[in-house]
């Protein structure tokens, strides 16, 4: 009983267990956001901003609730250089897309895509995962924080507090620096 228990607790334990391809610390892998009217957007061409890249499901409760208060975020730091982005993964996420907006008062860009794509961002090996997922990007691309594949993360990692404070300072930071151009050659004037 005891040995079969342990190695249940063991077997669970390993295909929980994330291997993060958005690793903190280093920068964000590409990921192709899609929308409703047919186009998708990097998340390359955020670089610069302060993202909060949410992946969701429009039918759970906590991620309705993150979206709304993402929304005021947003509101309150978005012409500071904060950028939420949503990202719904679950079954039919693109025909459930525009109501979850609406339903919701949402007033940042929120896609979809599908399962086996964001499994392979956020790294997990796990077939099953907590709800919403949240990895926070720096102006310079590198992921700065993310959630764990089965909630095992600080609760404070799910709250405004925390977001605000990411917010707060990761907007003071500086961007990409921007690519300098050599100076024009002048030629010296020819004394006489």
């Amino acid at each position: 009983m005891i040995r079969a228990l342990a190695i249940a607790v063991l077997t669970l334990g390993s295909t929980c267990l994330p291997v993060l391809a958005a690793d903190v610390g280093k920068p964000s892998p590409e990921f192709a956001i899609r929308y409703n009217d047919g186009t998708q957007k990097l998340l390359s061409s955020f670089r610069g901003k302060v993202v909060c890249l949410e992946f969701l499901h429009t039918t759970c409760p906590h991620c309705q609730q993150t979206s709304s208060e993402m929304s005021q975020l947003y509101t309150e730091f978005g012409s500071k250089g904060f950028q939420p982005l949503g990202v719904a993964w679950n079954d039919m996420a693109n025909l459930l897309v525009p109501d979850f907006i609406k339903d919701f008062h949402i007033n940042y860009p929120i896609g979809f895509a599908p399962r086996e794509e964001v499994m392979a961002y956020l790294g997990f090996t796990a077939e099953r995962s907590v709800v919403p997922q949240i990895v926070w990007i720096d102006r310079k691309g590198i992921v700065r924080s993310q959630t764990e594949a089965m909630g095992q993360t600080d609760l404070k990692l799910r709250g405004v507090p925390y977001w605000r404070e990411m917010i707060e300072t990761l907007t003071k930071e500086p961007g990409p620096a921007a690519s300098r151009r050599p100076a024009p050659h002048r030629t010296a004037a020819k004394k006489s």
